[in-house]
Parts: C-alpha cells; structure tokens; sequence
C-alpha cells in the first residue's frame, strides 16, 4: 500500500508542476499575443497615415508648384512650342518614315 501511495503522490505531483507550467506558458503567450496585435494595429495606422501622406506629396498642384520653384520649368502653350515636320525622305530607326 505504501509503494502505491507514493507512486500517486508522485504522479499528482508531476501532474501539478506539469499544470503550473501550463498555466504559465499560456500567460506567457497570451501576453505576446497582445503585444503582438497591438503592434499591428499601430503598424497599419502607421501604414494608413503613410499611404496619406504618400497621395498628398503626389498631388498634381505640389508637383507642377515644384517644377516651377526648384526646377524652373513652366507650362508649355503654343507661343513657345516649336513644331518640327520630318520630310517622307528621313527615315527613323526601325525603318520606319
């Protein structure tokens, strides 16, 4: 009676350490679960904000305003366009006129 009462006592035991490492992993986990998904929600926030700042620093008014400031260029209009006609006799590369 003795071995098998010792034999349970160990095995409850056993099973108890077991349990308490349970527990602890799944705390363990759980907290970097949490981490984790806030980290990607501040992520796809960040995201968001990038994509939107993205779309207001290529907006068509910001680009031609810096073409004309740093780059000095100005809109094309007739008065400065100069047309060239190429003649039947010029051939492009590829072979064709």
């Amino acid at each position: 009676m003795t071995r098998l009462s010792l034999a349970l006592l160990l095995a409850l035991l056993a099973s108890s350490f077991y349990l308490v490492t349970l527990q602890y992993e799944s705390r363990r986990l759980y907290v970097a679960n949490e981490r984790a998904r806030a980290q990607a929600s501040r992520l796809a926030a960040e995201h968001e904000r990038l994509v939107a700042q993205q779309r207001a620093q290529a907006a068509p008014s910001r680009v031609q305003q810096i073409a004309q400031r740093q780059l000095q260029m100005r809109p094309a209009h007739p008065g400065i366009t100069e047309y060239v006609a190429m003649s039947s006799t010029e051939v492009a590369p590829g072979g064709r006129p």
